[in-house]
This record gives structure tokens, C-alpha cells and sequence, in this order.
């Protein structure tokens, strides 16, 4: 059975992922923080789907922890055949904000060990002649909202680049840019999302039913849903100044 390792498996996005990887036989190594919820996540796997479920405790802000999970995914006596680079969070800080804590602990979870972990399923997956890498990313990679858009521009750019470096060796890249999903995400992140229509959410395991689908075709970019697709293209028609508004609107909303 082909192994799949997922980083921030135990909730959202990752969690789905799980499910709907487990689902299809993969056997499984699981990465999050939380010892107890990784272990209570792999016993539901293993009961429901009677896969192998591997669990490797890390926090991707800790440069030891990433080369950890890096080593397990470059172990060529039990390779990985699909990474999932999906840890993430929401950011309070500002840009102006003096204090800068929160935004190096998020490009070390969202950038650099999506860089570390990339380049080491890259290298493996390589060697093999096979594999897939899908890498979170977010629409909000296309708007103006803070330090996360960057970020998350950062993580499609990078995709973008790892896919044409990998072009022709039977790996692929892929970006998972989806809208609004209905996870944990926000609420940890206090966002405020009341006001926001039920009809422009989408469901977790339909985003990922949706991304599965696309990195079988090899598509680089992945944006679940017709209604985001949409999204996107009035984005990319726009002028900038009527995005970086939007955005400006958007985010007074959510605070």
C-alpha cells in the first residue's frame, strides 16, 4: 500500500485528507503537536478504514522537529508516496505591529518547513520516479490580507517553482488554493464569520475529494469548487485597486 504523510492531520483540511487517504488504502503517517489527539485520530483510522497509521509528533516552529519529519519522509526503507504540507494557522499580528513572534513562528510552520519537507519528498520522490506533493496554500494567496496572503502567495509561487523543478521525473506538485472551508481554522483564529453566506462555504472532504481529483490530472493549481474557480477569475479581472479594497473590507469584518 503506498504511504501518505500529512502535517496538521488531526483537524480540517489535514484531517480530511486523512479520511479520504485512508479511505482509498493508503497507509498513513500522521503529524501534528497534540500526542493525545494524534492518537486518538489514528485509532479512528485504523477501526474505520484498516489502514497502517504512523504518528509523529512535531511542532513544525521548532527547525529540529521539521528535519525529524523530513528524515521520515526521505527514509528510503519506507518511502512516502504522498506528502500533504497542510499545517497552518490564522495570524492576529499586523504588519505594523512591533512585536514580530508570531509572524517568524508562522513563516517557520507555513514557509520554511513546507520548503524542508518539499525538498525532501522531492529528493525521494525523484529517486523513485513517482510521488505527489500537495502543498495548503489559500485564494487568499491572490488578495491583500496581511501576512497571510503573503504567506500563502508564497506557498503557490514555491509550488509553482518545485513543480517545474521536478517536471518530467513522474513527480508532482500541486497547490491546494480552496475559499471558505468549514474547519476549526477560524475560530482559533477569532475570526469573526457570522455574516459570511452559508452558500460560499465548503465542506472540508469536498475540498479534498475535489484537490485528489486534480492531483490525479497533475494539475499544479487546485481550486475546489465551481463557485471559487469563479472567484478567482473576477479576481484576476479586476483591477489590483478594487482587490486590495475587497480585501481591505474583508478583513475589518473578520476582526
Amino acid at each position: 500500500m503506498p504511504t501518505a504523510l500529512i502535517t496538521g492531520a488531526t483537524s480540517g483540511i489535514g484531517a480530511a485528507f486523512a479520511r479520504a487517504l485512508a479511505a482509498r488504502g493508503d497507509d498513513l503517517v500522521l503529524v501534528a503537536r497534540d500526542a493525545t489527539r494524534l492518537a486518538a485520530t489514528a485509532a479512528e483510522l485504523r477501526a474505520r478504514h484498516g489502514v497502517g497509521v504512523e504518528v509523529l509528533p512535531a511542532d513544525l516552529s521548532v527547525r529540529a522537529d521539521v528535519l525529524r519529519v523530513a528524515e521520515r519522509v526521505e527514509d528510503p526503507s519506507r518511502p512516502v508516496e504522498v506528502l500533504v504540507n497542510n499545517a497552518g494557522f490564522g495570524l492576529h499580528t499586523g504588519l505594523l505591529d512591533r512585536e514580530v513572534a508570531e509572524h517568524e513562528n508562522a513563516l517557520d510552520v507555513m514557509c520554511l518547513a513546507v520548503l524542508i519537507l518539499g525538498g525532501a519528498a522531492g529528493r525521494a520522490m525523484r529517486s523513485r520516479g513517482r510521488g505527489c506533493i500537495v502543498n495548503v496554500s489559500s485564494l487568499a494567496a491572490w488578495i491583500a490580507q496581511g501576512h497571510y496572503s503573503a504567506i500563502k502567495a508564497w506557498v503557490k509561487a514555491y509550488s509553482e517553482g518545485l513543480a517545474n523543478e521536478l517536471h518530467g521525473t513522474g513527480v508532482t506538485v500541486t497547490a491546494l488554493c480552496p475559499g471558505w472551508v468549514r474547519t476549526e481554522f477560524h475560530g482559533r483564529a477569532g475570526m469573526r464569520t457570522a455574516a459570511i453566506p452559508d452558500r460560499v462555504w465548503v465542506d472540508a472532504d469536498r475540498c479534498v475529494r475535489e484537490a485528489l481529483a486534480d492531483v490525479a490530472r497533475g494539475r499544479v493549481i487546485s481550486v475546489p469548487t465551481t463557485r471559487w474557480k469563479a472567484a478567482l477569475l473576477l479576481s484576476r479581472l479586476v483591477p489590483r485597486a478594487a482587490v486590495r479594497r475587497a480585501s481591505r473590507i474583508l478583513t475589518r469584518s473578520r476582526q
